[in-house]
């Protein structure tokens, strides 16, 4: 793959400073957005396996989450369905062009699937929020199709050129901006992934530690729990408070679908209310 040099397709090269002051009140959701992106491209590939298109072994999927304080780089990477170099310069440089709708609209014909629902687009520039340098290197999940790097500083200007990657899926690098060391401390990283990332469908390592359920209790059947199951749930979300008084597991598909379980806890004289 020859190197390649390029500008990106927006309609304004003031997009990064909107981005990383305007865009999202909270700098912390960058880890958000890449680890769901990462999930996402971690559901196409099990998607693409259903209907036969992927030809290797997807094996076991999985989002690792990697800090390297002395480098000042956090590390997000997948084994998912991978991007060659054509399909960076659509999704990524052309900013607005969300990559979920396309494969949606490919596969809507094969059954819904709610499963994959976000897109690169702007979720994905959020990594500039924090971050002076982005790279992306990835290999598809397709035979016969190179690993490529992209490297953009931020400005509009980015480079594409061959990797050296042997395995499927994505790593996003970012490095980290002076104005954001706060992001390169292991506790803070850890909290992040705590308060967004507590659920997702698949698993997530941090700090060689699975830090997500996959399967929380409210993707089961009331018929497959027992009372110790939604007890200990609850204790996994609230580990210092007493047993529920009760709870209700809620199934519902019309007219609207929810799922979940509501716990009514035990209340005290004194009592502080939580935003949970």
């Amino acid at each position: 793959m020859a190197e390649e040099k390029g500008t990106l397709s927006i309609h304004t090269e003031n997009i990064f400073p909107i981005i990383k002051k305007f865009l999202y009140s909270d700098h912390e959701i960058f880890l958000r957005e890449l680890v769901s992106n990462a999930v996402d491209a971690s559901q196409k590939l099990k998607k693409l396996a259903s209907f036969g298109e992927c030809k290797e072994e997807v094996g076991d999927l999985k989002v690792t989450v990697a800090l390297d304080e002395n480098a000042k780089t956090i590390t997000i990477s997948d084994n998912g369905i991978g991007m060659t170099a054509d399909e960076i310069k659509k999704y990524i440089n052309q900013i607005a062009f969300s990559g979920a709708t396309e494969f949606l609209e490919k596969y809507k014909d094969k059954g819904e699937d709610k499963q994959i629902i976000g897109h690169f687009g702007l979720g994905f520039y959020s990594a500039f929020m924090v971050a002076s340098k982005v790279e992306i290197v990835t290999k598809s999940f397709r035979e016969g199709t190179e690993a490529a790097r992209w490297i953009c500083d931020g400005s509009t200007e980015f480079e594409i050129s061959a990797a050296d990657k042997t395995t499927r899926g994505t790593d996003i690098i970012l490095h980290v901006a002076e104005d954001s060391k706060e992001f390169l401390d292991k506790y803070r990283l850890q909290n992040i992934l705590d308060k967004y990332c507590k659920f997702l469908p698949v698993q997530i390592e941090f700090d060689a530690k699975v830090v997500n359920n996959p399967n929380p209790i409210w993707t089961k059947q009331p018929s497959e729990l027992k009372d110790e199951d939604y007890i200990n749930f609850y204790k996994e979300l609230y580990p210092f408070t007493e047993d529920p008084l009760f709870w209700i597991h809620l199934n519902v598909d019309y007219p609207f679908n929810l799922t979940g379980i509501l716990y009514f806890p035990k209340l005290k004289g004194e009592f502080e209310v939580q935003k949970k």
